[in-house]
């Protein structure tokens, strides 16, 4: 196990977790019912499960797929290919998920740059596309020769036109810098409190407001690709209502699952690999106790790096409290 320093909240699992918490995961030999598999995680290959898997019980299909790309996943490399063999194991996996989805699910895929070129025909096939979402990772390599790649895709996909869409569930929380009055001085569009000024916004295609998990977060896990939960946390809030099913074929360090958890949604998620899938248990255990997601408060969205003004928020809608209960008193 890695050492780490005093402050590092990185989650592990020591052997005697893995062991343990190893016997709570699911390997499909037979069909299943959306009963059995509700708040399950299944520690099985991906096109080994899918025969398994019942008919149109997904309203959410969230694919963090891997990416064209060589990565080491806790020893399970997935290796560059050529662009049609991609698309053909791409186009494969996802027909084959086709059967799962519910007449009114989504879908959102992530990828970057290069795989997007990859995947969009396909899912153009399949599905009517509302949009590609951008977001900004924040972090990323430099290089000399080309521009600093710090952007990802996530491609949002509907069955049908009857679909899910919660638009006041993920409104941002932005600072207002220059703040227009109406004639009679009060805000116009905007809350002005003694923490600044805010207004809450209709979320963009562009998302600049999220935090890649981080040594002292405790979400991160080392999984290498693990997305932050707020990221997640936008899409589940806005493609589905609290008891829908949420699914994740690539489920990695558990983030989906987590998150569902958080939000009040059933889930279900399929890692090949056991210690992943042990730490998304035990993420899992955790998210029974404390339900906050990083960067959502009281139902918003905020700006990244904008903790502060969360507390304040916190602690003047608390005083606001108090003071009311001393005048009822």
């Amino acid at each position: 196990m890695k050492k780490r320093a005093p402050r590092n909240r990185t989650l592990t699992c020591t052997e005697a977790e893995l062991a343990s918490l190893s016997t709570h995961l699911l390997q499909l030999t037979q069909p299943i019912s959306s009963d059995l598999l509700t708040d399950c995680i299944i520690n099985q290959d991906l096109e080994q499960a899918l025969p398994f898997l019942p008919m149109r019980f997904v309203d959410l299909l969230i694919m963090d797929p891997p990416y064209n790309l060589t990565k080491n996943y806790n020893g399970h490399v997935f290796r560059s290919r050529e662009a049609d063999e991609y698309i053909s194991w791409f186009s494969h996996i996802l027909s084959s998920l086709l059967t799962i989805l519910c007449p009114n699910a989504s879908l959102y895929v992530c990828s970057d740059w290069r795989t997007s070129n990859l995947v969009f025909p396909i899912l153009d096939k399949h599905f009517h596309i509302r949009n590609r979402i951008t977001w900004e990772r924040e972090k990323g390599r430099g290089a000399k020769t080309n521009w600093k790649n710090n952007t990802e895709d996530i491609w949002f996909c509907t069955v049908g036109d009857d679909y899910c869409f919660n638009i006041d569930d993920v409104k941002l929380k932005r600072r207002v810098i220059a703040p227009y009055r109406l004639e009679d001085g009060k805000p116009k569009d905007w809350e002005e409190s003694r923490n600044g000024n805010f207004r809450l916004t209709y979320p963009s295609n562009l998302w600049s407001d999220i935090t890649i998990p981080f040594w002292s977060m405790p979400e991160n896990t080392d999984h290498p690709t693990q997305k932050p939960e707020k990221l997640i946390a936008k899409l589940v809030l806005a493609s589905s209502n609290p008891g829908d099913f949420v699914f994740d074929p690539f489920l990695g360090s558990g983030t989906t699952a987590v998150v569902a958890r958080k939000l009040n949604r059933r889930f279900c998620g399929i890692e090949l690999n056991r210690e992943y899938c042990c730490w998304a248990a035990k993420r899992l255990m955790q998210a029974e106790v404390d339900k906050s997601i990083q960067g959502y408060s009281d139902g918003v969205f905020w700006e990244r790096n904008s903790l502060n003004d969360q507390k304040n928020e916190k602690e003047r809608k608390t005083s606001h409290s108090e003071t009311l209960e001393l005048f009822n008193d």
